[in-house]
This record gives C-alpha cells, sequence and structure tokens, in this order.
C-alpha cells in the first residue's frame, strides 16, 4: 500500500457505498470480495484440471493440493466418523480458501490508494472482503447453519432439539445447561464475525500507518510488514477453519438418551 507525500490515510470502520444497482448499493468490499471469488473459482478449476490430468500440475496446484490434503486430515481428527468427515471437509476447507484469499487480497498495493469519486464522496475503490463486518458475519451464519443442518441429519430433528429443550420437571439441571448451550450458539456466531473482522482490520489499519508514516520510503519500508500479513492471513484462514469444523462437530455429539438415538443407531440408519 503505497502514498504520496502528504497524502491523508483513510480508514473506515465501514465499507463505503461506491454506486447502486437496481436500488442495490455496491460497496468497495463488494468488488474485491467479487474478484477474489473468480479467483478462488479459477484456482479450483486449474488444480481440477491437473488432478484429472487434463493439465500440467504447477507451483499453484502443488500447493493447493498440499493444503487440501493437510485441511482434510485435521477434519478427519476432530470428526473420527470418516463419512461424515468427507461430508464436512468440503464446507470448510472452502472456508478456509475463501477467507485466505480474502485476505490477501486485500493488503495488494492496489488497494486503498485509489480512489472513487462519487456522487456524495469520495472513498478508496477497493476494500478487502474480510475487513467488511458484512462479509465475516456472512460466512459466520453459514457456519452456524450449517451445523446445525448437520446435527439435524445425524441426530434427528428430535435429537437435535433435545440438546436445547429439555423437560424442566425431570431435568432442571439439563434445562439451564440447555438454555446456556443456545446462548452458546449466538456466541460463536458473533465470536467467528468479529474475531477475523477485527484482526484483518487491524491488519489494514497497520499497513495504512506505516505508509503515512514512511512516506517516500514506503515501498521499503512496508515489506516486512507485508510478509508478516501473510503470515497472519494463513493464521486467520487456518484459525476460521478450525473453529468451523469444532462448531459443526459439536453438534454431532451424543447428549443422552432423551429423545435421542445413540451414536451406534445413528450410524446404523445412515
Amino acid at each position: 500500500m503505497f502514498f504520496a507525500a502528504g497524502a491523508t490515510p483513510h480508514i473506515s470502520v465501514k465499507a463505503e457505498t461506491l454506486f447502486e444497482v437496481f436500488g442495490v448499493g455496491i460497496t468497495n468490499s463488494h468488488l474485491l470480495g467479487a474478484l477474489g471469488l473468480i479467483v478462488l473459482v479459477w484456482m479450483f478449476a486449474r488444480t481440477r484440471s491437473a488432478v484429472t490430468g487434463k493439465k500440467r500440475h504447477n507451483f499453484m496446484t502443488r500447493l493447493m493440493l498440499w493444503a487440501f490434503e493437510g485441511l482434510y486430515e485435521t477434519v478427519k481428527q476432530v470428526i473420527p466418523d470418516e463419512k461424515w468427515a468427507r461430508r464436512v471437509a468440503p464446507l470448510t476447507i472452502t472456508m478456509f480458501f475463501f477467507v485466505i484469499s480474502q485476505y490477501y487480497l486485500g493488503i495488494l498495493p492496489i488497494v486503498g490508494p485509489i480512489i472513487w469519486h462519487g456522487a456524495e464522496e469520495s472513498a478508496p475503490l477497493l476494500r478487502g472482503g474480510v475487513a467488511d463486518l458484512n462479509m465475516t458475519f456472512a460466512i459466520a451464519i453459514v457456519t452456524i447453519v450449517a451445523a446445525q443442518v448437520y446435527a439435524i441429519k445425524y441426530l434427528g430433528f428430535r435429537g437435535n432439539a433435545g440438546r436445547y429443550f429439555i423437560n424442566p420437571l425431570r431435568d432442571p439441571l439439563g434445562t439451564f445447561v440447555g438454555i446456556l448451550e443456545l446462548i452458546a450458539e449466538l456466541s460463536r456466531l458473533m465470536g467467528l464475525s468479529f474475531r477475523l473482522f477485527g484482526n484483518v482490520l487491524a491488519g489494514e489499519v497497520l499497513l495504512i500507518m506505516v505508509g503515512y508514516l514512511t512516506q517516500f520510503v514506503a515501498p521499503v519500508a512496508l515489506q516486512p510488514f507485508y510478509l508478516f500479513e501473510l503470515f497472519i492471513g494463513g493464521i486467520q484462514a487456518y484459525i476460521f477453519f478450525m473453529l468451523s469444523t469444532v462448531f459443526i462437530s459439536l453438534g454431532m455429539e451424543h447428549h443422552g438418551d432423551d429423545g435421542e438415538a445413540t451414536h451406534q443407531e445413528v450410524l446404523t440408519n445412515k
């Protein structure tokens, strides 16, 4: 991220609306988010072609396969049942690649300095997708909803509901635990979204301030910070992947015999 001498750094927690399409506001995070999605789909398609033998392997495809294999092994460690690990892995591994691609695109030098002069005010043309709370909140919702869907498929609707709603006359303590479990689901949603958003925004603010303070020598001074952000981006993507996998696995645990199938019965019926 480069700055001209005397330029004032632009820091905004909220993504700025650039223009509207059919009454829907398009923000600067939408533009980079769409670009990141296109790049990710292309990378997946390129890797699939290499796996099927249609194209040769290159560094990118080897790196993608290495990362996929490592992440899949992690999913199998969290979810020992290999059948269910295969069902959960595509979602959580895709989230990893989505987050890391959006994070890396968000620290490109073109993100920030290019200004869009709109009708009302000027704003950066591009903003990192996961530097927008709406984006992190959306993928957190996907995780929590997916956790419920997998839990219903694994335990059945009644078995999953039994994790939260317990007869207070038969088990008062269990009723209290069920209420805490409902609160925990909400806290997981908020924690996933705000944790990722906060870390990404902090990284962008760091780059902006270093670039502003160093002025003419910013291209040199920023290099160590770019390397640091690349490392942090990988860590943040892995944490989001790991938390998503763990949250889904928690919904697939057996919590007693009241209205729920045993673990062996569930596996037998699948």
